[in-house]
């Protein structure tokens, strides 16, 4: 019999689930909202009901699954299956979520990171699946990031391997939500490219919509800079050329550091596709050491909001071995 997976990918508004088989294939996949309400207390409960329900629907019992996998927003303690500072969550205090899922299902549990389970995703079944050696950058809110290196996720001593938004792009630069100034995840992420827009506009004297929608105090979005750059704007794609500059230099020390066979852009404003990915390539490029240069490809990743739960399908692959 065909044994199975369940991963689970917790996002900040959405829960997404899948079975899947070994080998990656999705058997079922639905999502629920996530209840971020009473400090978070009813996102595990709700993630048990939801899979209980789908196991009843499906003709599924617990001896089918070697597995559950789970990626997640906050600090992970993986040996103990615990979360803290998963502030997007309510989870403020230690979630001892790896004892509850078990003690509810009865299958083994394991959890990780979100960006590196998507990382791991990406890996198994996306724009990584041909190299052992893969970088995975995620471009969202913030800018997360997982590094995998002979088909394993390195994690460091203290799980802060891969924290790829918080490499110095701008000395003394942007003040980040980490504490430090001038990191990348203030000039790249969705966050990122509105705040490089409002810093940048002052200086421009041109005719621009975007700069005409930040002079009137109208919010602006990443989105609508990387649409008007695409439709000719000048100043937006100042803005996007600048963004991709600080992106570019990043990768080149990702790359010169650890030379992945690929480094793959996901996450929401990976969407402006080739817009945004040939100049970060080209200042790569520009800055990567010559032989990292000309074997380590900047790829955009494959899977979309599929990454996650495929990653956490795999994170059981990875811990059962």
């Amino acid at each position: 019999m065909v044994k199975k997976l369940i991963g689970i990918d917790l996002g900040g508004t959405t829960t997404k689930l899948a079975f899947l088989t070994e080998k990656g294939e999705v058997l079922e996949k639905w999502a629920i909202p996530t209840d971020v309400s009473g400090n978070g207390g009813n996102i595990v409960p709700n993630i048990i009901k939801s899979i209980n329900k789908n196991m009843e629907n499906s003709n599924h019992v617990i001896d089918d699954f070697i597995g559950i996998g789970m990626g997640t927003p906050g600090s992970v303690n993986r040996d103990a299956g615990t979360v803290i500072g998963a502030y997007n969550l309510n989870w403020k205090t230690t979630q001892h979520i790896k004892d509850q899922i078990e003690k509810a299902l009865g299958i083994p549990f394991f959890i990780d990171n979100d960006a590196n389970v998507a990382s791991l995703g990406e890996y198994w079944k996306g724009a990584g699946s041909k190299d052992s050696d893969v970088v995975f950058v995620t471009l969202g809110t913030g800018v997360g990031g997982g590094v995998i290196t002979d088909g394993q996720l390195v994690h460091g001593i203290n799980g802060g391997a891969g924290e790829i938004g918080h490499i110095t792009v701008e000395p003394g630069g942007f003040m980040c939500t980490c504490g430090k100034r001038g990191c990348l995840e203030q000039y790249a992420s969705a966050t990122g490219v509105v705040n490089v827009a409002k810093h940048l506009s002052s200086e421009f004297t041109g005719k621009s919509r975007l700069k005409e929608i930040i002079d009137s105090g109208e919010e602006i979005t990443s989105k609508i800079v990387f649409y008007l750059a695409d439709n000719g704007d000048i100043f937006a794609n100042q803005v996007v050329d600048r963004v991709c500059y600080f992106l570019g230099l990043a990768l080149s020390n990702v790359g010169n550091t650890l030379n992945p066979g690929n480094i793959i852009i996901g996450g929401g404003v990976s969407n402006a596709g080739n817009t945004l990915l040939q100049p970060t390539t080209k200042y790569f490029q520009e800055n990567a050491f010559r032989p990292v240069r000309d074997s380590t490809k900047i790829r955009l990743a494959q899977l979309g909001n599929d990454a996650g739960v495929m990653g956490a399908g795999a994170l059981v692959l990875q811990s059962k071995k």
